[in-house]
This record gives structure tokens, C-alpha cells and sequence, in this order.
């Protein structure tokens, strides 16, 4: 039996929660075009027959400025602390660049075995895939490199082979049906965030947070008050929106997502709040689960 932690790093938007919602087989990361969608570092769990692997999804390593920026990048770097191997996520269709030597150093740095998986194969001809394995084998010695795409699947079930291979003997560090540690408030502020992030544009979607303020339940619903934070109120009028259609839409999509993941009917009541540079605010931070030390 295998069993230890994995964290997947890399830089913003190269597809790591949507691989760890394809290794572990259930969402529990949001998933969204835009850079930097994950903001926490999220702990999902993958069982097999030999082996349980313990993924840390983290946020995507980037230059900062913003306090929530520096507490992202903190995190993605803090997991490697705590892991036996890390796995090195980069984006096929992105030229090398400063981005991806600054992401590696940290790697470096940490002084782990490394994985490195080449995601997106399915948006380029194979061919190019080629002389970016040659590019990344001159850069560091990695334990080995997969080309997959964790969109369709492709070559997936390889790196999970991989990953297992280089893990230490152990038994299970979790009960078996445990996915992740983190508690439902924390899925359920994703997911109304999940919806800003689709329905919105520009500055809009980095300038919100969520946060869950009430959760009562009962025999018949789980009733659930959130506030979304935004920074100015000319943010507050595009999230409201004409007549209060844009937050209306927010919360119907949201509440779906909700009560399928609760398996409960929800009332979902949501209110916008001016909190200027809340960005920069410890203490929120510390409320949305960023480590603000």
C-alpha cells in the first residue's frame, strides 16, 4: 500500500483544480477560465486499491502586490513543506517564460522529487509536444514527465501511476469516504464565487470575495445568508444589475449547484457590500481561510 501528499503547483490558469477534480472523480475545486480561480490551498483526497494519494490543489504561483496575492502565493509555496512529492504543472500552449522560471526556482528550492505534467496536449499537434519535454528535461532533473489533458482525460490514468509509483509505503493518512478537510461553508462560498466568475468580466470577479454569514438548517431547507464583497460601489451596481437581475441570476445558478452538492432544498439569500480593499484587510482575509500570518 502506498499512501502520502502531493502538491500540484504551477502557475495561474494551467488547469491544476481541473485535475484534481479528474484525479479524485468529484468536484471539489471551482473551475473557471479566468487566472487565478483558486484562491485557498484545497486538500482533496484520491483512493485506489493501492494507494491513497492526498493532492494539495493550490493557488496558482504569480508576481504579487495585493496582500491576498502574497498570502495566494504563500500557501501554493507553504504545501511544499509538507509533502513527499510535488507535481509541476505547465500549460502546453504557453511559451516558456520569466513566469515559469520564477514557479520552477520555487520548486527548486523546496528540494522535493518532482513530477512534471505538460497539460493542455489537446490543443496543440503532438509534434510540439516533443521539444518542450526536451525544453524542461535541461531545466531540472524530474522524476519523470507526462504529457496529459485534464480536461479530456488523456493520459491521466499514466500520471496517476506515476505520482503512485514515487510515493513512501504507509498505510491511509484518511478514512476511505473522507474527500477533503475542508467544511461545507467553504464549497458552498466557492460555489456562489464559481457564478460571479462566469457571469462577470474585467476587474469585476478579482475585486469579489464571499463570505457565508448565516447557515441555519431545518427539516425542510438549509437556509443560507451571503454576503459578496466588492471594493467600490460602481462594482456593487454590475453585481446587483439592472433591477437586481445580475445578482438574481448569481443565485439561481449558485443555489442548483448547492443544493445538488447538499442534497437539501436551499434558500440562498446573497447581498452585495461595499468593504473598501478588503483585498488588503487581515482580518477577512483570515475569515475566507488565506493564512494571514
Amino acid at each position: 500500500m502506498k499512501s502520502g501528499f502531493v502538491s500540484i503547483v504551477g502557475r495561474p490558469n494551467v488547469g491544476k483544480s481541473t485535475l484534481v477534480n479528474r484525479l479524485v472523480g468529484q468536484k471539489v475545486a471551482i473551475v473557471n477560465a479566468k487566472p487565478q480561480t483558486t484562491r485557498n490551498r484545497i486538500l482533496a483526497i484520491a483512493n485506489s486499491p493501492t494507494a491513497q494519494m492526498v493532492f494539495f490543489d493550490t493557488p496558482g504561483i504569480h508576481k504579487h502586490e495585493r496582500k491576498m496575492n502574497r498570502m495566494m502565493v504563500d500557501a501554493a509555496i507553504r504545501s511544499l513543506r509538507r509533502v513527499d512529492l510535488a507535481l509541476l504543472l505547465v500549460d502546453m500552449t504557453k511559451r516558456y517564460g520569466e513566469g515559469d522560471e520564477f514557479v520552477l526556482s520555487k520548486v527548486r528550492k523546496a528540494g522535493l522529487p518532482v513530477v512534471l505534467g505538460i497539460n493542455k496536449i489537446d490543443c496543440v499537434p503532438k509534434p510540439e509536444i516533443l521539444p518542450l519535454i526536451d525544453l524542461y528535461q535541461k531545466k531540472h532533473d524530474f522524476l519523470e514527465i507526462v504529457p496529459i489533458s485534464a480536461i479530456t482525460g488523456d493520459n491521466v490514468d499514466r500520471l496517476q501511476e506515476v505520482l503512485e509509483v514515487h510515493l513512501p509505503e504507509g498505510e491511509p493518512l484518511y478514512p476511505e469516504e473522507t474527500l477533503t478537510d475542508l467544511p461545507e461553508r467553504f464549497f458552498v462560498s466557492e460555489m456562489i464565487r464559481e457564478k460571479i466568475l462566469t457571469f462577470t468580466r474585467d476587474e469585476v470577479p478579482y475585486s469579489t470575495a464571499v463570505v457565508v454569514e448565516e447557515w441555519q438548517d431545518t427539516d425542510a431547507l438549509i437556509r443560507i445568508e451571503a454576503s459578496i464583497l466588492v471594493e467600490r460601489d460602481s462594482q456593487r451596481g454590475i453585481l446587483v444589475g439592472r433591477g437586481g437581475r445580475m445578482l438574481k441570476k448569481i443565485g439561481v445558478a449558485a443555489r442548483m449547484d448547492i443544493e445538488e452538492f447538499l442534497g437539501m432544498k436551499v434558500y440562498l439569500g446573497l447581498f452585495v457590500k461595499v468593504r473598501a480593499e478588503w483585498r488588503e484587510n487581515k482580518r477577512l482575509l483570515g475569515e475566507m481561510g488565506l493564512d494571514p500570518s
